[in-house]
């Protein structure tokens, strides 16, 4: 969010100061890849411990994992995923981060 100084529409020659909400983009995504060694449970309990995941929102993921050969598992800027996609890889899962 910021602030603006704006006219009023009552009179334009006074100002005051707004809140504008603005959007928030997250720049770089958390993909972790499909592979035919780890087991489900092992990247649902990774997801779970490692990025805060619920237990139904890493089982969801697990699944477009296995599926679709990869997903982002979560969003963010690059210093936030970073230790993440780390201690992901260090567990033996395949995750790197990519930029929008």
């Amino acid at each position: 969010m910021r602030r603006d100084i704006v006219n009023t529409a009552s009179n334009p020659h006074t100002e005051e100061e707004v809140d504008v909400l603005t959007e928030v983009g997250f720049s770089f995504s958390l993909i972790v890849w499909n592979d035919e060694v780890n087991t489900f449970e092992w990247v649902i309990e990774t997801l779970m411990e490692v990025c805060g995941h619920t237990e139904e929102q890493a089982e969801q993921c697990a699944m477009l994992i296995h599926f679709k050969g990869k997903y982002a598992v979560k969003h963010g800027d690059y210093d936030t995923l970073k230790p993440m996609c780390d201690a992901i890889t260090d567990r033996g899962i395949n995750a790197t981060i990519e930029g929008k």
